[in-house]
């Protein structure tokens, strides 16, 4: 387990970097971003790595790793904004963001933590075509549940969708950097 942890620290450390520079580019325009649009953005990232497993090339520069960074770091910025519960756009500083994103990857990785006590470390053993899947899979249950006016009757909210996403996105890094 010592082995998963350092390995998710440092899938952790790597994303947070980019997200930590692109706020430094863009400052937190993501703020605008509504529920379904950062759910569609993770959508059209996991899609087009299902895409390209299939199609096995591709025409734009960004590679699958890119992708699940990408989704890891918008499942972040989807549970920063739940907590937040203010759709003002406004504009954080670093600092702020820097700590935002800490207590997001934490909660997560808890869930990681008590998930892998449970079932192991079963996600080893997965294929990349399942993290995918099961990304998309949350995400049209995240959809569903916004047409429900964000109710549920039994099963997890948006958040926990957005844990499970961005603990799918990790364990794949962690297996294609195993891979290197």
């Amino acid at each position: 387990m010592s082995h998963t942890l350092q390995q998710y620290d440092e899938v952790i450390n790597l994303c947070k970097d980019i997200f930590l520079k692109k706020a430094k580019d863009y400052g937190t325009s993501w703020r605008v971003l509504r529920t379904i649009s950062i759910i569609d953005q993770i959508y059209i990232k996991a899609l087009r790595i299902r895409n390209l497993q299939e199609i096995k090339t591709q025409k734009v520069a960004d590679d699958i790793p890119s992708e699940f960074k990408g989704i890891l770091n918008y499942a972040v910025i989807g549970l920063i904004q739940l907590n937040l519960k203010n759709t003002a756009v406004e504009d954080l500083q670093l600092e702020e963001i820097a700590a935002l994103y800490d207590k997001s990857v934490q909660l997560a990785k808890d869930t990681m933590l008590s998930k892998n006590h449970d079932y192991g470390e079963a996600w080893r053993e997965m294929s990349m075509e399942s993290f995918v899947d099961l990304i998309l899979v949350k995400l049209l249950r995240m959809k569903q549940i916004l047409q429900n006016d964000g109710k549920t009757l039994i099963s997890e909210g948006l958040d926990a969708n957005y844990i499970d996403i961005l603990n799918y996105a990790a364990f794949a890094l962690i297996i294609i950097m195993d891979k290197l």
